[in-house]
């Protein structure tokens, strides 16, 4: 017994020790991480950009990456890119912006918003000078500000024109005997197309017709803008193909030179005056994010609310704008009243009906307390303008997708597949004659067909008179241009769904003169936790995730991604956009 008591506080010292020691190396890290030496932008420096970052609309606490990124400074939002280029532009240490412009991953209406923090930037007189070895047309998008674009000579520009293209399932489908019970409302809702057709319907190839050559209008416009060629001449370039080469793009004016990475920076060296490229202060986004402070000034409080990726049932992850949570944070910030006014920001192709109309439910709450203003990113579709369509006002970018005000359920019966291809048969004992429906171990009667429509139906009906209400319209007006279609920002102002076309900073302006502020700073939400709390509940994902991804591959992960989407849209109504889609910009 001596001995077992002996060994028993041994191993619980032991234990005690090991938590003490834990919590001083996490408490440590995260110390190294939260107060670490203000930096100083040097003299003369060059502010880097490189586009083919994501730069997502809120940062999300990720202790593991901090920690990978060994101190490589936080990547910053779009919010912040833009404030550090609107600071950059007044800053003396400043003296041009190095666009790298290869990839750009950033949405239609975030490059947008990139690019005009840059034109602005460009109205100084400083420089900005672009450079890829090939660059794609969407980073050429943003390329296109600078006063100087340079390639490699046995790189490239691509310039092309757009192309949208959808997978359809209903082929597999068919081969694998599993029928898709669909019912939806909206003739242009084509969510449900991939399960229903083998290609696009003539009313989804309108809208995407439509919007798409609204975004290629744009891009071709702002080429011409900054690149001083005719409009029709870049189409022209485009739909001959004459841009096959970093020649063809130097001799049609798309970009001023065919040069080496060393050759850029010597050019750069020289703007700057140092002998040297060595010699150059180059200065990354990051890091100046680590120099700068963003705050406003003023008595007032706006809180910015990012509602950002798919709207989800209960609750979330970082990824998802989940009922239960933005429940929970509306009312807390209708609450409180050192809070001023809200802007809610959009980036949503939409999710759970239901889930939307939870938070629509609070936002309406809301703005019976302060002002509540929407600000539109890249989408704001289906489901994600179901909770902006109640705002005080609506702000979307020219680029935003939005609109797709439609509902769809789709339950599959995959009685045949069980029974033909693996064998496997059902029966079943019930007490009542729909205690199982719906089912996806048998086929509908024409009866539980009615009922699942008639629900998909007023459902439909509610969203729109949501819509009405919130814009001010009759029903039978929001019907005519609902039917789930899409439109672009600059058309939904036209119609009606949007008030007009602006930016986060233009939406900020607006919530402000409503609540009558001359001045004010902002708070965003939901907030991030701390680097301790966000290590330790985030660890079990992290390695969950990572081991996932080890053992698939990052291309299998992203099949497992898209298969749960598709779990998730069997489970319950939805008002999103497509899920199956690629986009060649």
């Amino acid at each position: 017994m001596k001995q077992f008591f002996k060994t028993f506080f041994a191993s619980l010292l032991a234990l005690i020790i090991f938590s003490v020691l834990g919590i001083v190396i996490l408490a440590s890290i995260a110390a190294g991480f939260s107060n670490e030496e203000q930096k100083v932008t040097a003299a003369n420096s060059v502010l880097v950009i490189d586009i083919a970052e994501d730069f997502v609309e809120q940062t999300k606490s990720d202790a593991f990456s901090e920690i990978l990124r060994q101190r490589k400074g936080k990547s910053p939002s779009l919010t912040q890119l833009i404030g550090l280029i609107q600071h950059a532009k007044k800053d003396t240490a400043i003296k041009g912006i190095y666009i790298k412009c290869g990839q750009n991953p950033n949405g239609y209406a975030a490059s947008e918003e990139i690019r005009t923090a840059l034109l602005d930037f460009r109205n100084s007189n400083k420089f900005i000078i672009a450079y890829g070895e090939t660059i794609t047309q969407k980073g050429y998008w943003l390329a296109n500000v600078a006063n100087q674009i340079y390639t490699h000579p046995q790189g490239g520009l691509e310039f092309t024109g757009f192309s949208y293209e959808t997978l359809f399932l209903k082929g597999l489908l068919d081969k694998l005997e599993i029928k898709p019970q669909v019912f939806y409302a909206g003739k242009f809702k084509s969510a449900t197309e991939p399960f229903r057709y083998a290609k696009m319907s003539d009313e989804n190839k309108l809208q995407t017709s439509v919007w798409l050559n609204a975004l290629y209008t744009s891009f071709i416009q702002s080429v011409a803008d900054t690149r001083g060629i005719e409009v029709a001449a870049l189409k022209q370039m485009a739909n001959e193909g004459k841009i096959q080469s970093a020649n063809d793009a130097l001799e049609n004016n798309l970009v001023d030179g065919l040069l080496y990475d060393d050759q850029v920076k010597k050019l750069i060296a020289k703007k700057v005056r140092v002998n040297k490229q060595e010699d150059i202060s180059f200065v990354s986004i990051n890091d100046y994010l680590a120099t700068v402070a963003l705050r406003g000034s003023g008595s007032g409080k706006i809180a910015i609310i990012y509602a950002d990726g798919d709207i989800e049932m209960g609750k979330g992850s970082n990824e998802s704008i989940t009922s239960d949570d933005y429940r929970v944070l509306l009312q807390e910030i209708k609450n409180d009243e050192s809070i001023d006014a809200v802007v809610l920001r959009v980036n949503s192709p939409g999710g759970s009906a239901l889930a939307s109309d939870i938070i629509w439910r609070e936002i309406e709450l809301l703005k019976k307390e302060k002002p509540v203003v929407v600000s539109m990113g890249n989408y704001a579709a289906s489901g994600g303008y179901y909770i902006a369509c109640g705002a005080d006002s609506i702000l979307a970018d020219a680029n935003t997708i939005t609109g797709s005000i439609g509902v769809f359920s789709v339950i599959p019966n995959i009685e045949g597949f069980m029974k033909n291809k693996l064998g496997i048969t059902f029966d079943r004992v019930k007490t009542g004659q729909y205690a199982d429906a719906p089912s996806a171990t048998r086929t509908m009667n024409a009866t539980e067909e009615r009922f699942m429509q008639s629900g998909v139906d007023s459902v439909y009906h509610t969203f729109t008179a949501r819509v009405a209400k919130g814009r001010k319209k009759s029903i039978e007006y929001i019907d005519s241009i609902a039917q789930g279609r899409v439109w672009i920002g600059s058309d939904a102002v036209k119609v009606g769904l949007v008030d007009k076309i602006g930016n986060l900073n233009d939406a900020l302006a607006t919530a402000a003169r409503m609540a009558k502020l001359k001045g004010y700073s902002t708070k965003s939400f939901p907030e991030s936790k701390s680097f301790i709390e966000d290590l330790i509940s985030g660890y079990e994902d992290n390695i969950k995730t990572k081991a996932i991804k080890e053992e698939i591959g990052e291309a299998q992960w992203q099949v497992l991604q898209q298969v749960k989407k598709v779990k998730q849209i069997m489970s319950q109504t939805q008002a999103r956009l497509p899920i199956f889609e690629v986009n060649h910009p």
